[in-house]
């Protein structure tokens, strides 16, 4: 096996498999999971193959591989388990359906006084704040100062400011 022997590996693999799965089904309730451990125990031994040594106890290496595979699956699924459950828990405390609504409500409501803006505001307003656009780059695709798109975006500020003050103050 250490000069590349396909079939060396073969006679190991057909000589020792079932052993190896016997020992994984030990610790591993499902058969198709101790299946998986053989596969990785036997692929471990064949990369490893030009460090073993003829006079090594063999059959005490694959089980030491194979526990050292177990554990580490184990502490694997026991890691994946934690990280499910904080982030399940973690979506369920931060989901709040009242709270989507009323953020739903707002946005339809800016939207509202967004639409009540004179054009040009709107414009200006929805190039900086959808499109991320800078005051310098709308001034330039709107052929106007920076002046004036700097007033335009204040006064669209200053309506909304106002307008969702007096919303909770209505609300509250």
């Amino acid at each position: 096996m250490k000069q590349n022997d396909r079939t060396a590996f073969g006679n190991l693999y057909q000589c020792y498999w079932k052993q190896v799965y016997n020992f994984s089904r030990l610790y591993l309730k499902v058969p198709e999971d101790a299946e998986e451990v053989v596969q990785e125990v036997f692929i471990k031994v064949w990369d490893s193959r030009a460090l073993l040594r003829e006079d090594d106890n063999f059959k005490g290496l694959l089980f030491i591989i194979t526990r050292n595979i177990i554990f580490n699956q184990s502490k694997r699924k026991i890691n994946e388990d934690f990280f499910r459950t904080t982030i399940l828990a973690t979506l369920e405390e931060s989901y709040d359906v009242e709270q989507e609504i009323e953020s739903k409500n707002l946005k339809e409501y800016i939207d509202v006084l967004i639409a009540e803006m004179p054009a040009q505001r709107q414009l200006v307003f929805k190039l900086s704040r959808n499109e991320h656009k800078t005051y310098k780059e709308i001034a330039a695709q709107l052929n106007i100062a920076d002046k004036t798109v700097e007033r335009h975006i204040n006064e669209a500020l200053k309506t909304l400011r106002k307008n969702i003050k007096i919303l909770l103050i209505f609300i509250n």
